[in-house]
């Protein structure tokens, strides 16, 4: 179940990184990332408030823990993470074309699956292993495509943007175990909508003060902001996203460094659209390395039923 509810994850998580990309051109960057917060508290905030109340039952799938100020500082720190790997990805992401930071985006599972062997003694069988390398190879092919962009990637500054941004995806990806598991299993146990509600909340007010301190006072010598229907559609499929993934997270027997690497193929939906949408170059070339990831996520596949 928690396999299926991957794949779903990834599907979704595509989505977003085209809305995202649609959003973010010739656009400011914070003014969207704070509307993006913004969409994803209004919508959790129901469940929290509903969850308090009692219309929504305990042991309903929606039902929000209410925590204190020990657990709040977990979520917060969560929220922390996640905004510094947004910031670095949207800046990133409005200055480099979607099918090669998709690539990039790719290797975030290995920095997981690293994590996971040495956090959470995670132990991966052949098919699942065979699945890692024809990832990485298919990765390395499409790094490779992507110099006849023009792009060098240890050159240009926006490439070291979304490699940190992933270094702090992969982080939070840890972390978000951590959250999730229980005591038992070294973890804290939390509840998986307290979780992504509070951290959209944090987050938002995080923004705000981001936006009202950094950028207003600039604005006017920056990019300037314009409104795009694709922007509350950005925190529509991220909350999808999330909400599948940490489900697939809180049921038994689920693997962080599986998850995270079937995430990934949100890359196929992202390169489907950057070809039809963006009309971005070297495609033929691109097809075959994503055909790699594609192979890879069927070998992990096989693997989780081993």
């Amino acid at each position: 179940m928690w396999l299926l509810l991957a794949f779903l994850s990834a599907a979704f998580l595509g989505f977003y990184d085209v809305f995202k990309k649609q959003s973010l051109k010739d656009n400011a960057v914070i003014p969207v990332l704070l509307l993006n917060t913004l969409f994803s508290s209004i919508i959790f905030l129901p469940f929290i408030i509903c969850s308090d109340s009692g219309i929504i039952a305990s042991d309903s799938l929606f039902f929000t823990h209410s925590y204190g100020f020990e657990e709040h500082k977990y979520i917060f720190l969560k929220s922390c993470i996640v905004l510094s790997s947004w910031l670095l990805a949207y800046f990133g992401l409005k200055h480099l074309p979607l099918t090669i930071v998709g690539p990039i985006n790719a290797t975030r599972p290995v920095m997981v699956l690293f994590g996971a062997l040495t956090f959470f003694a995670e132990r991966l069988n052949i098919w699942q292993w065979i699945g890692i390398v024809v990832a990485l190879l298919g990765i390395e092919l499409l790094k490779n495509t992507s110099k006849k962009e023009g792009i060098n990637w240890w050159r240009n500054k926006w490439i070291y943007f979304v490699i940190l941004a992933n270094v702090l995806g992969a982080l939070s990806g840890l972390y978000d175990k951590f959250l999730m598991a229980s005591r038992e299993n070294g973890g804290i146990g939390l509840d998986k909508m307290a979780v992504q509600s509070w951290f959209n909340i944090y987050q938002f007010f995080m923004m705000l003060l981001i936006l009202m301190f950094l950028w207003w006072p600039k604005r006017k010598n920056t990019t300037p902001f314009k409104w795009h229907w694709s922007i509350p559609l950005i925190s529509i499929f991220l909350s999808c996203a999330d909400f599948v993934y940490f489900y697939a997270l809180g049921l038994d027997g689920a693997m962080i460094s599986i998850v995270s690497m079937i995430r990934r193929g949100s890359v196929i939906v992202s390169f489907l659209f950057g070809a039809m949408i963006f009309h971005e170059k070297n495609l033929k070339a691109k097809l075959f390395d994503l055909l790699l990831v594609i192979i890879s996520m069927i070998f992990l596949f096989i693997g989780s039923y081993e």
